[in-house]
């Protein structure tokens, strides 16, 4: 080592991995969102505007050939047709549903639901079809970013049924013994609109 480095105490130079390592932690949150989410089998559309959410809801119906859709959500009707699909009022476990969230988990590619969008269902019970719509001020870092957002953002009256979607594979089931018999996997659609 020079003579200034060690008088300046200025670093070696970082070997490769450690710079490739760096580079995976700094992720901005979007990125290292996606990353996680697509990994765990979600499928992922990405929207400037409110008309390509619009466009990619249709084709995703189109896709799966899907005439209706579950809907409880009432911001959520200017996104499509009424005349081109139904949307049913409550939940039937035959046909997918369209929902908003509360988060979407950065570390780990989750997203997470409150009874603000599943109402008093169990997450488990909901059809395994889900075309779920967030915005990007929607990032949190972790689950505790999460909890403590909703605990923020409803100060005065709290949801319950807080759940998250964890795996985005109808057909591998959670080994974890602390969700036996209480599968959320679902087949999941995300339709992220810019909005900062």
């Amino acid at each position: 080592m020079s003579f200034f480095k060690k008088f300046f105490n200025l670093p070696a130079k970082q070997k490769s991995t450690e710079v490739e390592t760096n580079k995976e932690k700094n992720l901005c949150l979007d990125e290292m969102f996606v990353h996680n989410f697509v990994a765990k089998g979600g499928m992922f559309l990405y929207c400037l505007n409110a008309k390509e959410v619009a466009d990619n809801l249709n084709n995703i119906l189109k896709e799966n050939n899907w005439n209706r859709f579950s809907l409880l959500d009432e911001r959520l009707f200017p996104f499509f047709n009424k005349n081109e699909v139904a949307a049913i009022q409550g939940f039937d476990v035959n046909i997918p549903v369209f929902i908003s969230c509360e988060h979407l988990i950065v570390d780990n590619g989750d997203i997470l639901f409150s009874s603000n969008q599943l109402k008093s269902n169990k997450l488990s019970e909901m059809p395994p079809n889900f075309i779920v719509y967030a915005t990007t001020s929607q990032f949190v870092k972790s689950m505790g970013e999460g909890l403590t957002g909703i605990k923020t953002h409803y100060k005065e009256n709290l949801p319950t049924n807080i759940s998250a979607v964890k795996n985005y594979n109808i057909n591998k089931g959670d080994d974890s013994f602390l969700n036996y018999g209480n599968s959320n996997s679902k087949n999941l659609y995300l339709l992220l609109l810019e909005d900062l």
